[in-house]
Protein backbone atom coordinates (compact mmCIF):
# COMPACT_ATOMS: atom_id res chain seq x y z
CA UNK A 1 0.00 0.00 0.00
CA UNK A 2 1.47 3.28 -1.16
CA UNK A 3 1.18 6.33 1.81
CA UNK A 4 -1.23 8.54 -0.32
CA UNK A 5 -0.37 11.67 2.49
CA UNK A 6 3.67 10.87 2.17
CA UNK A 7 3.36 11.24 -1.78
CA UNK A 8 1.54 13.96 -1.85
CA UNK A 9 3.58 15.97 0.37
CA UNK A 10 6.59 14.72 -1.85
CA UNK A 11 3.94 16.69 -5.07
CA UNK A 12 3.32 19.30 -2.89
CA UNK A 13 6.10 20.67 -0.92
CA UNK A 14 9.82 19.05 -2.54
CA UNK A 15 8.41 19.53 -6.20
CA UNK A 16 5.86 22.46 -5.87
CA UNK A 17 2.72 20.93 -7.69
CA UNK A 18 -0.92 21.86 -6.74
CA UNK A 19 -1.75 18.42 -6.02
CA UNK A 20 -4.43 18.36 -3.59
CA UNK A 21 -6.14 15.28 -4.28
CA UNK A 22 -4.63 12.71 -5.72
CA UNK A 23 -5.72 9.27 -7.36
CA UNK A 24 -3.40 6.54 -7.27
CA UNK A 25 -3.96 3.16 -9.19
CA UNK A 26 -1.89 0.13 -9.71
CA UNK A 27 -0.89 -0.86 -13.03
CA UNK A 28 -0.66 -4.40 -14.11
CA UNK A 29 2.76 -6.37 -13.13
CA UNK A 30 5.67 -7.26 -15.32
CA UNK A 31 8.55 -10.22 -14.85
CA UNK A 32 10.23 -7.56 -12.44
CA UNK A 33 9.85 -7.41 -8.60
CA UNK A 34 8.51 -3.58 -8.75
CA UNK A 35 5.83 -2.28 -8.58
CA UNK A 36 4.11 0.50 -10.14
CA UNK A 37 1.36 2.98 -10.22
CA UNK A 38 -0.11 6.19 -11.79
CA UNK A 39 -0.12 8.81 -9.90
CA UNK A 40 -2.48 11.60 -11.57
CA UNK A 41 -4.24 14.70 -9.83
CA UNK A 42 -6.51 17.71 -11.72
CA UNK A 43 -5.04 21.02 -11.70
CA UNK A 44 -6.96 23.91 -13.61
CA UNK A 45 -9.50 21.67 -14.85
CA UNK A 46 -6.47 19.05 -16.65
CA UNK A 47 -5.13 15.87 -15.68
CA UNK A 48 -1.50 16.02 -14.83
CA UNK A 49 -0.02 12.48 -13.72
CA UNK A 50 3.27 10.34 -13.02
CA UNK A 51 4.58 7.62 -12.40
CA UNK A 52 5.61 5.97 -9.30
CA UNK A 53 8.11 2.91 -9.14
CA UNK A 54 8.63 1.09 -6.20
CA UNK A 55 11.20 -1.32 -5.65
CA UNK A 56 11.13 -4.33 -4.55
CA UNK A 57 12.96 -3.34 -1.34
CA UNK A 58 14.49 0.25 -0.28
CA UNK A 59 18.28 -1.14 -1.12
CA UNK A 60 20.69 0.40 -2.92
CA UNK A 61 20.21 -1.09 -6.01
CA UNK A 62 18.68 -4.36 -7.61
CA UNK A 63 20.55 -7.43 -7.05
CA UNK A 64 20.97 -9.63 -9.92
CA UNK A 65 20.49 -13.25 -9.68
CA UNK A 66 23.60 -13.58 -11.87
CA UNK A 67 26.75 -12.74 -11.67
CA UNK A 68 26.99 -10.30 -14.23
CA UNK A 69 30.91 -10.11 -15.96
CA UNK A 70 32.90 -7.20 -16.36
CA UNK A 71 35.54 -5.49 -13.80
CA UNK A 72 34.44 -4.82 -10.32
CA UNK A 73 33.24 -0.87 -9.83
CA UNK A 74 31.45 1.03 -6.91
CA UNK A 75 28.32 0.81 -7.24
CA UNK A 76 26.87 4.61 -5.33
CA UNK A 77 23.51 4.75 -7.15
CA UNK A 78 21.08 2.74 -8.28
CA UNK A 79 21.36 1.49 -11.82
CA UNK A 80 18.57 2.80 -13.26
CA UNK A 81 19.65 6.57 -12.15
CA UNK A 82 22.83 6.28 -13.24
CA UNK A 83 22.17 4.69 -16.77
CA UNK A 84 19.26 6.84 -17.41
CA UNK A 85 21.85 9.90 -17.01
CA UNK A 86 23.87 8.51 -19.57
CA UNK A 87 21.26 7.41 -21.83
CA UNK A 88 19.44 11.35 -21.72
CA UNK A 89 22.79 13.08 -22.52
CA UNK A 90 22.83 11.04 -25.50
CA UNK A 91 19.37 11.86 -26.82
CA UNK A 92 17.96 8.88 -26.27
CA UNK A 93 14.38 9.25 -25.27
CA UNK A 94 14.10 7.68 -21.42
CA UNK A 95 11.65 8.55 -18.88
CA UNK A 96 12.60 12.03 -17.03
CA UNK A 97 13.11 11.22 -13.40
CA UNK A 98 11.39 13.79 -10.66
CA UNK A 99 12.43 12.38 -7.55
CA UNK A 100 13.80 9.23 -5.72
CA UNK A 101 13.28 8.86 -2.60
CA UNK A 102 15.80 6.13 -1.53
CA UNK A 103 14.42 5.35 2.31
CA UNK A 104 11.31 4.18 0.50
CA UNK A 105 12.27 2.89 -2.55
CA UNK A 106 10.18 5.23 -4.39
CA UNK A 107 10.98 6.65 -7.88
CA UNK A 108 8.80 9.19 -9.61
CA UNK A 109 9.10 9.42 -13.13
CA UNK A 110 7.46 10.80 -16.40
CA UNK A 111 4.42 9.55 -17.43
CA UNK A 112 5.08 7.87 -20.80
CA UNK A 113 1.05 6.76 -21.31
CA UNK A 114 0.04 2.92 -21.50
CA UNK A 115 0.99 2.29 -25.24
CA UNK A 116 3.64 -0.20 -25.79
CA UNK A 117 5.51 -1.16 -29.10
CA UNK A 118 3.69 -4.43 -29.41
CA UNK A 119 0.10 -2.80 -28.55
CA UNK A 120 0.34 -0.15 -31.09
CA UNK A 121 1.18 -2.73 -34.09
CA UNK A 122 -1.81 -4.92 -33.27
CA UNK A 123 -4.06 -1.96 -33.05
CA UNK A 124 -2.20 0.23 -36.27
CA UNK A 125 -0.61 -2.26 -37.94
CA UNK A 126 -3.62 -4.95 -38.76
CA UNK A 127 -1.46 -6.99 -41.48
CA UNK A 128 -0.31 -4.03 -43.12
CA UNK A 129 3.25 -4.52 -43.44
CA UNK A 130 4.46 -1.60 -44.69
CA UNK A 131 2.87 0.08 -41.32
CA UNK A 132 4.51 -2.64 -39.54
CA UNK A 133 7.66 -1.77 -40.89
CA UNK A 134 7.50 1.78 -40.41
CA UNK A 135 7.26 1.08 -36.78
CA UNK A 136 10.25 -1.15 -36.52
CA UNK A 137 12.72 1.58 -38.50
CA UNK A 138 11.63 4.09 -36.05
CA UNK A 139 12.85 1.48 -33.28
CA UNK A 140 15.72 0.89 -34.93
CA UNK A 141 17.20 4.45 -35.64
CA UNK A 142 16.31 4.22 -31.77
CA UNK A 143 18.69 1.41 -31.46
CA UNK A 144 21.61 3.11 -33.56
CA UNK A 145 21.43 6.13 -31.47
CA UNK A 146 21.89 4.23 -28.50
CA UNK A 147 24.72 2.11 -30.23
CA UNK A 148 26.58 4.93 -32.08
CA UNK A 149 25.85 7.71 -29.16
CA UNK A 150 25.84 5.88 -25.70
CA UNK A 151 28.51 3.56 -26.60
CA UNK A 152 31.22 5.59 -25.81
CA UNK A 153 31.99 5.74 -22.10
CA UNK A 154 30.92 9.11 -20.46
CA UNK A 155 33.60 11.13 -17.88
CA UNK A 156 31.39 10.62 -15.27
CA UNK A 157 31.33 6.96 -15.80
CA UNK A 158 28.17 4.86 -16.71
CA UNK A 159 27.75 1.29 -14.92
CA UNK A 160 27.19 -0.06 -18.26
CA UNK A 161 30.38 0.37 -19.47
CA UNK A 162 31.95 -1.90 -16.26
CA UNK A 163 29.98 -4.87 -17.10
CA UNK A 164 29.85 -6.87 -20.52
CA UNK A 165 28.76 -9.99 -22.09
CA UNK A 166 31.61 -12.77 -22.08
CA UNK A 167 31.53 -16.07 -22.68
CA UNK A 168 30.53 -16.85 -18.85
CA UNK A 169 27.38 -14.52 -19.04
CA UNK A 170 26.55 -15.74 -21.91
CA UNK A 171 26.98 -19.46 -21.06
CA UNK A 172 24.93 -18.85 -17.45
CA UNK A 173 22.17 -17.55 -19.63
CA UNK A 174 22.32 -21.18 -21.67
CA UNK A 175 22.72 -22.76 -18.07
CA UNK A 176 19.61 -20.83 -17.09
CA UNK A 177 17.35 -22.75 -20.36
CA UNK A 178 19.00 -25.86 -19.22
CA UNK A 179 17.52 -25.44 -15.36
CA UNK A 180 14.17 -24.22 -15.99
CA UNK A 181 13.61 -24.46 -19.88
CA UNK A 182 14.76 -28.26 -19.99
CA UNK A 183 14.83 -29.50 -16.14
CA UNK A 184 12.20 -27.87 -14.15
CA UNK A 185 9.63 -28.16 -16.85
CA UNK A 186 10.03 -31.84 -17.75
CA UNK A 187 9.91 -32.34 -13.74
CA UNK A 188 13.77 -34.34 -14.12
CA UNK A 189 17.31 -33.63 -15.06
CA UNK A 190 19.06 -34.64 -18.28
CA UNK A 191 21.75 -37.52 -17.79
CA UNK A 192 24.83 -36.43 -17.39
CA UNK A 193 26.66 -37.63 -20.64
CA UNK A 194 23.17 -35.67 -22.37
CA UNK A 195 23.87 -32.65 -20.47
CA UNK A 196 27.98 -32.46 -20.80
CA UNK A 197 27.20 -32.91 -24.66
CA UNK A 198 24.74 -29.77 -24.37
CA UNK A 199 26.69 -27.76 -22.58
CA UNK A 200 29.68 -28.20 -24.54
CA UNK A 201 27.40 -27.27 -27.90
CA UNK A 202 26.50 -24.23 -25.92
CA UNK A 203 29.85 -23.25 -24.39
CA UNK A 204 31.64 -23.23 -28.49
CA UNK A 205 28.90 -20.51 -28.92
CA UNK A 206 28.94 -18.59 -26.19
CA UNK A 207 33.23 -18.03 -27.00
CA UNK A 208 32.11 -17.20 -30.29
CA UNK A 209 29.38 -14.56 -29.54
CA UNK A 210 31.85 -12.91 -27.06
CA UNK A 211 34.42 -12.60 -29.64
CA UNK A 212 32.43 -10.16 -31.20
CA UNK A 213 32.89 -6.41 -31.28
CA UNK A 214 30.55 -5.18 -28.45
CA UNK A 215 28.09 -1.73 -28.45
CA UNK A 216 25.68 -0.47 -25.63
CA UNK A 217 23.30 -2.68 -25.09
CA UNK A 218 19.92 -2.41 -23.42
CA UNK A 219 19.49 -6.08 -23.30
CA UNK A 220 16.01 -5.97 -23.33
CA UNK A 221 15.00 -4.10 -26.23
CA UNK A 222 11.78 -5.54 -27.34
CA UNK A 223 8.52 -4.70 -27.78
CA UNK A 224 7.18 -4.25 -24.38
CA UNK A 225 10.01 -1.98 -23.44
CA UNK A 226 9.35 0.48 -26.16
CA UNK A 227 6.58 3.02 -25.25
CA UNK A 228 4.88 4.84 -28.03
CA UNK A 229 3.93 8.59 -28.06
CA UNK A 230 2.32 10.72 -30.36
CA UNK A 231 2.52 14.08 -31.33
CA UNK A 232 2.59 16.50 -33.77
CA UNK A 233 5.55 14.85 -35.56
CA UNK A 234 3.55 11.87 -35.94
CA UNK A 235 4.50 8.64 -33.32
CA UNK A 236 7.61 8.37 -31.21
CA UNK A 237 9.65 5.80 -29.51
CA UNK A 238 10.33 6.10 -25.71
CA UNK A 239 12.89 3.63 -24.15
CA UNK A 240 12.26 2.23 -20.51
CA UNK A 241 13.31 -0.78 -18.79
CA UNK A 242 17.25 -0.11 -19.63
CA UNK A 243 18.56 -0.78 -15.80
CA UNK A 244 20.52 -4.00 -16.83
CA UNK A 245 22.40 -1.95 -19.78
CA UNK A 246 25.88 -3.42 -20.65
CA UNK A 247 28.35 -3.95 -23.45
CA UNK A 248 27.18 -6.66 -25.59
CA UNK A 249 27.22 -7.40 -29.59
CA UNK A 250 25.44 -5.22 -31.74
CA UNK A 251 23.39 -8.06 -33.20
CA UNK A 252 22.09 -8.77 -29.43
CA UNK A 253 19.39 -5.67 -28.97
CA UNK A 254 18.26 -6.24 -32.81
CA UNK A 255 17.82 -9.62 -32.29
CA UNK A 256 15.92 -8.80 -29.51
CA UNK A 257 13.45 -6.43 -31.23
CA UNK A 258 13.34 -8.66 -34.35
CA UNK A 259 13.12 -12.00 -32.85
CA UNK A 260 10.73 -10.90 -29.54
CA UNK A 261 9.28 -13.29 -28.14
CA UNK A 262 5.85 -11.53 -28.30
CA UNK A 263 5.58 -10.82 -31.95
CA UNK A 264 6.17 -13.34 -34.24
CA UNK A 265 7.49 -10.97 -37.56
CA UNK A 266 7.85 -12.81 -41.48
CA UNK A 267 11.43 -14.07 -41.77
CA UNK A 268 11.28 -11.84 -45.32
CA UNK A 269 10.05 -8.75 -43.27
CA UNK A 270 13.48 -9.94 -40.67
CA UNK A 271 15.59 -9.57 -43.88
CA UNK A 272 14.60 -6.18 -44.96
CA UNK A 273 14.75 -4.64 -41.28
CA UNK A 274 18.36 -6.19 -40.95
CA UNK A 275 18.83 -4.64 -44.42
CA UNK A 276 17.77 -1.30 -42.99
CA UNK A 277 19.50 -1.93 -39.76
CA UNK A 278 23.04 -2.39 -42.05
CA UNK A 279 22.12 0.61 -44.30
CA UNK A 280 21.41 3.17 -41.59
CA UNK A 281 24.76 1.86 -39.33
CA UNK A 282 27.06 2.32 -42.03
CA UNK A 283 25.35 5.90 -43.08
CA UNK A 284 26.09 6.96 -39.17
CA UNK A 285 29.44 5.30 -38.72
CA UNK A 286 31.08 5.10 -42.23
CA UNK A 287 31.55 1.36 -41.20
CA UNK A 288 31.12 -1.29 -43.59
CA UNK A 289 29.63 -4.55 -41.97
CA UNK A 290 29.68 -7.86 -43.79
CA UNK A 291 26.41 -8.62 -44.62
CA UNK A 292 26.48 -12.19 -44.43
CA UNK A 293 28.73 -12.84 -41.65
CA UNK A 294 26.09 -10.08 -39.93
CA UNK A 295 23.52 -12.55 -40.51
CA UNK A 296 25.03 -15.44 -39.18
CA UNK A 297 25.98 -14.22 -35.73
CA UNK A 298 22.26 -12.27 -35.83
CA UNK A 299 20.78 -15.75 -36.15
CA UNK A 300 22.91 -17.17 -33.10
CA UNK A 301 23.02 -14.54 -31.28
CA UNK A 302 18.60 -15.03 -31.75
CA UNK A 303 19.38 -18.52 -30.90
CA UNK A 304 20.85 -17.50 -27.22
CA UNK A 305 18.74 -15.22 -26.71
CA UNK A 306 15.42 -16.89 -27.50
CA UNK A 307 16.84 -19.86 -25.45
CA UNK A 308 16.98 -17.95 -22.50
CA UNK A 309 13.75 -16.11 -22.68
CA UNK A 310 12.29 -19.80 -22.63
CA UNK A 311 13.41 -20.81 -19.57
CA UNK A 312 13.45 -17.34 -17.90
CA UNK A 313 9.65 -17.42 -18.70
CA UNK A 314 9.60 -20.94 -16.92
CA UNK A 315 11.57 -19.16 -14.02
CA UNK A 316 9.27 -16.62 -13.37
CA UNK A 317 6.43 -19.14 -13.30
CA UNK A 318 8.08 -21.49 -11.08
CA UNK A 319 10.33 -19.16 -8.69
CA UNK A 320 7.94 -15.55 -9.31
CA UNK A 321 5.06 -17.56 -9.31
CA UNK A 322 3.46 -15.64 -12.36
CA UNK A 323 2.23 -18.18 -14.69
CA UNK A 324 1.40 -14.93 -17.11
CA UNK A 325 4.50 -15.57 -19.57
CA UNK A 326 4.57 -19.06 -19.70
CA UNK A 327 2.27 -18.62 -22.79
CA UNK A 328 5.09 -17.30 -24.70
CA UNK A 329 7.01 -20.66 -23.78
CA UNK A 330 6.21 -22.52 -27.03
CA UNK A 331 6.46 -19.64 -29.81
CA UNK A 332 9.64 -18.50 -28.11
CA UNK A 333 10.78 -22.52 -29.05
CA UNK A 334 9.60 -22.43 -32.02
CA UNK A 335 12.16 -19.71 -33.30
CA UNK A 336 14.69 -21.24 -32.11
CA UNK A 337 13.52 -24.46 -34.34
CA UNK A 338 13.33 -22.26 -37.30
CA UNK A 339 17.14 -20.89 -36.96
CA UNK A 340 18.52 -24.09 -35.63
CA UNK A 341 17.09 -25.47 -38.61
CA UNK A 342 18.87 -22.76 -41.22
CA UNK A 343 22.28 -23.86 -39.82
CA UNK A 344 23.35 -27.73 -40.46
CA UNK A 345 26.42 -26.97 -38.14
CA UNK A 346 23.82 -27.32 -35.53
CA UNK A 347 22.15 -30.09 -36.23
CA UNK A 348 23.63 -32.32 -33.42
CA UNK A 349 22.50 -30.24 -30.93
CA UNK A 350 19.39 -30.11 -32.44
CA UNK A 351 19.20 -33.23 -32.21
CA UNK A 352 20.27 -33.62 -28.11
CA UNK A 353 17.78 -30.46 -27.23
CA UNK A 354 14.80 -31.88 -29.47
CA UNK A 355 15.06 -35.32 -27.19
CA UNK A 356 13.89 -32.91 -24.11
CA UNK A 357 11.70 -30.10 -25.71
CA UNK A 358 8.73 -31.21 -27.37
CA UNK A 359 8.60 -27.89 -29.84
CA UNK A 360 11.77 -28.85 -31.06
CA UNK A 361 10.98 -32.14 -32.32
CA UNK A 362 12.72 -32.88 -36.09
CA UNK A 363 10.04 -33.76 -38.81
Amino acid sequence: MVDSEHLRKILNGTLGLSAEKIEINRLPGDASNRAYHRVSWKTNGSTRSFMLMVLAAPEGFKASEEAVSGAPIQITELPFINIQRHLRACKVAVPEILFYDAARGWMLLEDLGDITLAQELKEKANGDESVLKDYYRKAIDTLLTIQTDATPAPSGGCIAHHRAFDQALFLWEFDHFIEYGIEARNGKPIPKKQREAIRAYFSDISLRLASLPQVFTHRDYHSRNLMIQSGPGGAAIRVIDFQDALMGPPQYDLASLLRDSYIDLPEQVIDDLIGYYLQRREARSGERVQTEMFREYFDLVSLQRNLKAAGRFVYIDRVKKNPNFLQYVAPTLRKVKRNLEKDRRLAPLHALLAEYVEELQLQ
